[in-house]
C-alpha cells in the first residue's frame, strides 16, 4: 500500500511539474510598451500634442491591435492596423489637441489579442498654456 500511495505521490508532482511547464511555454502574441505615460510637460496652446507609444511583440504569434479607445475627443489615437509579427515593433500614435489651456490628463485603452496582458491604459498628461496676449499697437 505504501508504494501505491508513493507512485501515485511521483505521478501528481510529475503532473504538476508538466502543467507548469505548459504555461511557461505559452504560445501566442504578447505586447510590451516601452513607456505607458508621456508627460508633455507644458505644452504651448495650440502646440504640438503629438507623442508615440512604442510596443513589441515578444510573443510568438502575429499581435493585432484593435482601435484604441481614448477617454475625450480632444484625444486621437492611431494604431498600426496590419499585424505585428513576433519580434517586430509599431507605435501607436497619440495627438491631444491642445487649443484648450489647462491641465491634460487623459487616457487610451489599447485592446489586442495579447495573452499578457490584452487591455493595457496609457495616459497623457502636462499642461496647455495659456496664450500668448498680443498688444495691438496703437495708431
Amino acid at each position: 500500500m505504501k508504494k501505491v500511495i508513493f507512485l501515485l505521490g511521483i505521478m501528481l508532482l510529475m503532473a504538476g511539474a508538466a502543467k507548469a511547464q505548459d504555461a511557461k511555454t505559452q504560445s501566442g502574441p504578447e505586447i510590451e510598451f516601452e513607456k505607458i505615460v508621456h508627460d508633455y510637460g507644458d505644452v504651448p496652446y495650440n502646440g504640438n500634442g503629438e507623442c508615440e507609444f512604442r510596443f513589441t511583440n515578444t510573443g510568438n504569434e502575429p499581435l493585432l491591435i484593435q482601435q484604441p479607445k481614448s477617454s475625450c475627443g480632444c484625444t486621437i489615437p492611431s494604431w498600426p492596423k496590419e499585424p505585428v509579427l513576433p519580434g517586430e515593433s509599431d507605435v501607436i500614435k497619440v495627438t491631444y489637441r491642445t487649443n484648450r489651456t489647462g491641465i491634460i490628463n487623459r487616457t487610451v485603452t489599447v485592446t489586442s489579442n495579447a495573452i499578457n496582458n490584452s487591455t493595457v491604459m496609457l495616459r497623457i498628461k502636462g499642461r496647455v498654456l495659456e496664450p500668448d496676449t498680443e498688444t495691438i499697437p496703437e495708431q
